[in-house]
């Protein structure tokens, strides 16, 4: 009778270790290029997308533990001097407000639920040199995280696998 309450014990103590190590993450499983799907700032009742309706972007996690991210609305002005370096103020700050970009290295902590940058260098100065803890979750090709938005408000990101 031990034997089969030990048994029954054992199962049911490696089935919960099993399917909680199927909800943790590793670096691997986020390794790919990721294209933006939506990014969604929620602030009580008002929801903004910082980056329109249909925005552009890639996420890229290499094997090699180090990212790149690039989030672009899609209907930034064009310049009409056609020269970068010669834009208006109305449209540097367009594409300003309309854009994101930062670099740098990543890891997922030991829990697989956050993964941490390293941003190395980024559009938005204030991250440069920061590390931040995002919290996330696979489904399928989809990625989803929360980042601390360069906005000072949390903001929801969807992300699919890109084929």
């Amino acid at each position: 009778m031990n034997h089969i309450v030990i048994s029954v014990g054992a199962s049911v103590v490696f089935s919960c270790v099993a399917v909680a190590r199927a909800d943790a993450q590793t670096a691997q499983d986020l390794v790919g290029t990721w294209a933006l799907v939506s990014v969604v700032i929620q602030s009580g009742d008002v929801k903004l997308d910082p980056f329109g309706p249909n925005p552009s972007g890639t996420f890229v996690f290499g094997s090699d533990g180090r990212y790149a991210l690039i989030f672009l609305q899609r209907d930034l002005p064009k310049i009409l001097s056609n020269n970068r370096i010669s834009q208006t103020a109305e449209e540097s700050r367009a594409i300003a407000k309309g854009s994101i970009a930062h670099f740098g290295t990543y890891r997922v902590d030991e829990t697989g639920k956050f993964f941490v940058l390293h941003i190395e260098s980024s559009t938005f100065p204030n991250w440069n040199g920061a590390k931040q803890r995002r919290p996330f979750s696979l489904s399928g090709d989809e990625l989803t995280y929360t980042s601390p938005g360069s906005t000072g408000v949390a903001t929801q990101v969807v992300m699919r696998r890109a084929k």
